[in-house]
């Protein structure tokens, strides 16, 4: 089993980027909570973030290798900000750093903030509002590295409220409205009912606004060249978007869930569509799974969390990596942590 990455506070959700010759690692912080687990996941009950880095990825780990930059935005700081800053990511664009941020306004639905600093150690500083148009959770931003595009994937189910966005009817910003009615574990059901879509758009040139309204990003199943139904909890998207691009393929990674597995499909496109391609991590130690995957030095690492620390307590996690390997094909190796 891979050691924790970080072992002096409970770290989960780690979103890692290469910035100044370095891995710089942005988590959520999970914290003790009396609030019991329940499928909405109050008990994901997190107040800030801070911002972690390394030279090394190989163990031993330790404070002589992972530097903490300490808390570099807090829930108080953002005044559309109720409660739960959920899953992170980070961005660099034109000389500036951007943490981008799922959280709960206050009337208790999850939008997407983006805070900016000079550094990718922050502080950042956040937008007085969250960014228009943005729903639900998980943001990953992914910056085209032959084009220098740069785009928002976010989405979560249950919990992460994006079951409830299925109405028709859409707002200016093309957001349909919130239908608290599909509020907790709810899914489209019944034979034939497709797996419902994470999200991607485009990112204005300032890269906190969105230059057109997010759209789905559909997943294919491969046998049949349409979309994933929602029936199929082995493939169908959760929660934890991320994307990465090697050589002209994008691969896009994904949670399936409550089934506790880390997968990816493949594209040619940043929008897709996308066609399912494997699993790269079977289940871990708790219930969440979430991940990101990065290029350092040659070497291909992923980033996930399980609970080893706490000893399987859903709520408590530690960030881990482990190396990647891809086969003649370009398929992900598989790996397991225990």
């Amino acid at each position: 089993m891979t050691p924790p990455l970080i072992t002096h506070l409970y770290t989960a959700d780690p979103s890692a980027h290469v910035f100044e010759g370095k891995v710089y690692i942005y988590p959520s912080h999970d914290r003790e909570t009396d609030i019991k687990f329940n499928d909405n996941g109050d008990q994901y009950d997190m107040a800030d973030y801070h911002v972690f880095s390394t030279s090394n990825l190989d163990p031993p780990y330790g404070p002589d290798n992972v530097t903490d930059h300490g808390v570099v935005l807090r829930a108080e700081d953002v005044s559309w900000v109720s409660k739960q800053l959920w899953a992170p990511d980070a961005a660099y664009k034109d000389g500036k750093y951007y943490l981008f941020f799922p959280a709960r306004d206050k009337d208790d639905i999850f939008r997407i903030g983006v805070a900016v600093g000079d550094a990718p150690a922050g502080p950042f500083k956040a937008d007085p509002e969250p960014i228009k148009g943005s729903f639900s959770i998980d943001p990953a931003s992914f910056v085209d590295p032959d084009t220098g595009d740069a785009y928002l994937y976010f989405g979560g189910l249950w919990g992460g409220q994006l079951q409830c966005y299925q109405n028709k009817e859409v707002d200016s910003l093309g957001v349909p409205t919130f239908d608290a009615s599909w509020l907790g574990p709810k899914e489209p059901s019944g034979s034939g009912a497709k797996a419902l879509s994470p999200k991607v758009a485009p990112l204005s040139a300032d890269m906190r606004s969105f230059a057109s309204p997010a759209q789905d990003l559909v997943i294919l199943a491969p046998e049949t060249g349409e979309p994933i139904e929602a029936g199929d909890h082995d493939r169908r998207f959760f929660e934890a978007a991320w994307m990465h691009k090697r050589g002209d393929t994008y691969y896009f990674s994904y949670s399936t869930g409550d089934t506790h597995y880390l997968v990816y499909a493949t594209g040619k496109s940043p929008f897709g569509p996308f066609t399912y391609a494997g699993r790269i991590l079977e289940p871990v130690l708790g219930w969440t799974t979430h991940h990101s995957i990065v290029e350092f030095q040659g070497r291909w690492w992923l980033f996930h969390h399980d609970c080893e620390m706490s000893k399987g307590v859903s709520h408590l996690r530690n960030v881990k990596v482990k190396e990647i390997f891809y086969d003649e094909d370009g398929k992900i190796l598989p790996v397991k942590d225990r």
